[in-house]
């Protein structure tokens, strides 16, 4: 609602592409015209030409690309803590058009947010895995699931170089996962190999590219996106592993409409759920649950008795692992909400205020009284 309100009003709208430092590349609505003046602001859509009519006959025209603005956050959003990410849906005050500078003011509701990477109003995850060099690891591909299922989003599974396995092989891959609830897109972006069918996916949504490093993420974006040009790595010998080449987060266009966001790579994503919303994020479980429910409300399906769920799923051991993580992570937080364990409260000038608290034996000599002290209880036992 509010976004419309400020299309009537004539205030530009835009959408964060890219945040480094300070700066917040902002990509402008279609429609505004880059010139100071009358704005006519609407919703953005990508297309690259429109018709128009001449004489009767019916002719593409290119559109001009929506302007791009380096901008700044305003001290107020500073100030009250607002936060603007990529993918943000923004207000754009006092535009430079002849040094393309503008100023962020305001922050439209968003409706997702992702916190690694940091991206807003995600529609989809695209989760990219080589099912060779590096190798296809199971533990890695679903400990990344897991993560891509806690955000709430939907989830695209890829595998990537596909040319390099056989048929058989790739067929009990895919049995394989279709098990554990999903059906992956086999690509080769090295042979156009379903490209396409991966493209269409991707039309007129904003989607995160997600995976670890060296499975061809970059490579992918430049097969789908070819003005993008991103640099790309190859595998390390020794390790089997990639190497990182994206080093931001940044939206880019694709050419039939959307927004696709290519993330840094990273080999073991955090798992941030409780131990109770773990179990809802693996497909196979989930529907063991919906069939039926576990005698104790708090289970953790763990040989408890009277439980639905059971170990009579392939990726058990690696729920196991993964509840041990969430349990540490909740300890840890419970850990850290507690001001007691690691702040001490001093009072200055009639305020109240915690402060770090030191280590005893770590950071603290004894002082001369206790010295004297412990020297008066040695002899005293002495005497003894």
């Amino acid at each position: 609602m509010k976004e419309d309100s400020i299309c009537t009003t004539g205030e530009l709208l835009g959408t964060v592409l890219a945040v480094q430092a300070n700066f917040y590349r902002v990509q402008l609505d279609q429609g505004v015209r880059s010139q100071e003046g009358g704005t006519a602001v609407r919703p953005y859509r990508s297309q690259k030409s429109e018709i128009i009519e001449s004489d009767s006959l019916l002719s593409p025209v290119p559109s001009p690309p929506p302007p791009t603005l380096l901008c700044t956050r305003r001290t107020r959003l500073k100030k009250i803590g607002q936060q603007v990410m990529v993918g943000d849906r923004v207000v754009v005050e006092e535009p430079d058009w002849s040094g393309k500078r503008g100023a962020i003011s305001d922050v439209l509701p968003r409706h997702s947010e992702l916190d690694r990477p940091a991206i807003a109003n995600v529609n989809q995850i695209l989760l990219v895995f080589a099912v060779a060099d590096p190798p296809l690891e199971p533990f890695q591909l679903s400990r990344f699931l897991i993560k891509a299922e806690s955000t709430g989003v939907d989830v695209i599974l890829c595998l990537n170089k596909c040319d390099l396995v056989s048929l058989e092989e790739k067929q009990e891959i895919s049995d394989r996962l279709q098990s554990w609830g999903y059906k992956p897109i086999f690509i080769s972006v090295q042979n156009h190999i379903n490209i396409t069918e991966v493209a269409n996916y991707l039309n007129h949504k904003i989607t995160v590219i997600a995976g670890p490093s060296g499975v061809g993420k970059s490579s992918l974006i430049n097969m789908l996106i070819p003005d993008a040009n991103l640099r790309v790595g190859e595998v390390s010998g020794k390790l089997a592993r990639g190497r990182h080449t994206t080093r931001h987060t940044e939206l880019f266009e694709m050419p039939n409409g959307g927004l696709l966001a290519d993330t840094p790579g990273f080999n073991q994503p955090d798992l941030n759920c409780t131990p109770e919303e773990l179990i809802y994020y693996f497909p196979e479980a989930r529907k063991l649950l919906e069939n039926g429910s576990c005698r104790f409300t708090d289970c953790l399906h763990r040989d408890e008795p009277g439980c639905v769920v059971g170990d009579d799923w392939e990726r058990y051991e690696h729920y196991l692992e993964f509840l041990n993580d969430a349990i540490s992570y909740q300890t840890f937080l419970k850990e850290q909400s507690d001001p007691e364990s690691t702040l001490k409260l001093k009072s200055k000038k009639g305020q109240n205020q915690y402060e770090p608290k030191l280590e005893t034996k770590k950071y603290r000599r004894v002082s001369r009284r206790v010295q004297v002290q412990n020297l008066q209880d040695l002899d005293l036992e002495g005497e003894e």
